[in-house]
């Protein structure tokens, strides 16, 4: 079954006058799977999304699923646990998405990563994945790392552990979610606003309208409504500006660089750790990326950027850490920057912030979903519809997407081929409208290419004869294109 592009200047819009039992606001990775669920459950959903699909935080992560190790430095076992038993039902669901990925994980003298520390950490990590891990840890010597890693500098080191997580593609997780929640009977539409609600008896009655690529509303075009008897708030860094909502976030920041791997050859992800604070250079295809920082950020929501003193900073720690390499901003393809939606603390520093998820209820029939992290996303959907009905969760035992429409999508880890096919299946089923849409969501070509500006020429091209643009209208493209880029 093919699901229905939805454009948000179509008229009629698709969701005006519909009744549905539980609205999403947010198509970021927990609202996407909020609608799954829902709708896996028999409740008639919608979701809406005011930019595009993944816009957010969702396709600007680290790419990973992970227990995340460096929690059990701060106690935080249940979390581990709670992780490390998504990322195996991730890898159950989605294969396409969750390619296994070995660590390593240097250690020194004069550091706070010991390896005899850091050693029974990864079979605790292991013991904590009950069995499900996607390789089993090992403790290295000196040799044996220098032999894997001999660009490493050699100073002080005392060897090293590797350890196992998984590799993803955020947006395209989003993006295969959506799809799966369509094939359930869920309506989506991206480019439209959350505007209001007001509560009438034991419903909501909604306004929302169309938006453009700029964030602004169409003009000319009517408002849309529609009731609902549930709304879930799971905007992620927005979701405090949302009306009705009860969230109070600290969003912090976190930057990505991505170079060639033939620069800096790395066989495994590599943690490159900075007294107590670590980055990562991940290899990524023919690229490595290198991330993230973790800092507090009170800029626009919409464009977080990577500006020159993060990007000294990535390459100061990268170089530290692979001193022949002599890494600079000139090697760099493309950047970055997302924001993590992190539940309100005050006290202690960004990275010190739990990761744990928030599902409060501020009014009736309004849940705000906070907090969190990409691992989990599942399970926080089964919690927050968990609220609305008592039918069982089934998003753990369902694959995500049939395999045929997998292949259909190139959807994967690694950025697919070039192709007119693969973007008129964009345009079709997976409703992308502007051309950022294709290159940095539906494929993150903008983000692996060198010649990612060719290569928006002629994907403009494309779904200029799909969507049945103007002359005007693939410049104005690709000159949005252009601004969007990190």
């Amino acid at each position: 079954m093919a699901e229905p592009s939805t454009s948000p200047h179509a008229s009629p819009h698709p969701l005006d006058g519909v009744d549905v039992d539980v609205l999403v606001i947010g198509g970021g990775i927990v609202g996407a799977g909020v609608a799954r669920d829902a709708a896996m459950r028999g409740l008639r959903t919608a979701l809406v999304e005011q930019r595009d699909f993944a816009f957010g935080t969702s396709s600007r992560s680290s790419r990973l699923l992970h227990g995340g190790i460096r929690y059990l430095a701060q106690g935080r076992i249940g979390l581990v646990r709670e992780a490390s038993g998504e990322k195996a039902v991730l890898h159950r669901i989605a294969p396409h998405l969750c390619a296994p990925l070995a660590f390593v994980f240097p250690t020194r003298t004069g550091t706070p990563w010991t390896r005899w520390k850091l050693g029974l950490g990864v079979k605790l990590y292991d013991v904590l994945a009950a069995g499900s891990n996607l390789g089993a840890s090992q403790v290295l010597g000196v040799d044996e790392l220098r032999g894997l890693l001999p660009t490493l500098d050699p100073r002080r080191l005392t060897g090293a552990v590797r350890y196992f997580d998984a590799q993803t593609n955020d947006a395209r997780l989003v993006i295969d979610t959506l799809r799966s929640a369509t094939r359930h009977g869920a309506r989506v539409a991206n480019y439209t606003r959350f505007v209001d609600a007001e509560r009438r008896g034991d419903r909501w009655r909604v306004t929302c309208e169309r938006v453009g690529a700029d964030g602004g509303a169409v003009a000319g075009t009517p408002r849309v409504e529609l009731t609902a008897t549930h709304i879930v708030n799971a905007a992620g860094p927005w979701s405090p500006h949302i009306p009705h909502s009860g969230t109070r976030l600290r969003p912090t920041k976190g930057v990505h660089l991505v170079i060639d791997r033939e620069r800096l050859p790395v066989p495994d992800a590599v943690v490159m750790a900075e007294g107590d604070r670590i980055l990562f250079a991940l290899p990524w295809g023919d690229r490595v990326v290198l991330g993230t920082t973790d800092t507090d950020y009170d800029g626009s929501l919409d464009s977080p950027t990577c500006d020159a003193a993060d990007m000294d900073y990535v390459l100061r720690v990268a170089n530290a850490t692979f001193p022949g390499v002599m890494l600079t901003d000139n090697d760099v393809i493309s950047t970055w920057a997302g924001l993590r939606p992190l539940v309100a603390d005050p006290h202690g520093r960004p990275s010190d912030i739990s990761r744990r998820h928030e599902i409060t209820s501020p009014e009736p029939g309004w849940i705000d979903v906070t907090g969190g992290k990409l691992t989990t996303y599942r399970l926080m959907a089964a919690e927050t519809v968990d609220r609305l009905t008592d039918t069982p969760c089934r998003t753990a035992d369902e694959a995500l997407l049939p395999s045929a429409d997998v292949v259909a999508s190139g959807s994967g880890v690694l950025p697919p081929p070039v192709s007119h096919e693969l973007v008129q299946h964009y345009c079709r089923h997976e409703w992308a409208t502007h051309l950022a849409d294709v290159m940095e969501r539906r494929t993150s070509w903008r983000r692996y290419h060198h010649d990612a500006a060719s290569i928006a020429e002629q994907v403009a091209a494309w779904m200029a004869e799909e969507l049945v643009w103007s002359a005007d209208r693939i410049a104005a493209e690709l000159r949005a294109a252009r601004g969007n880029a990190n």
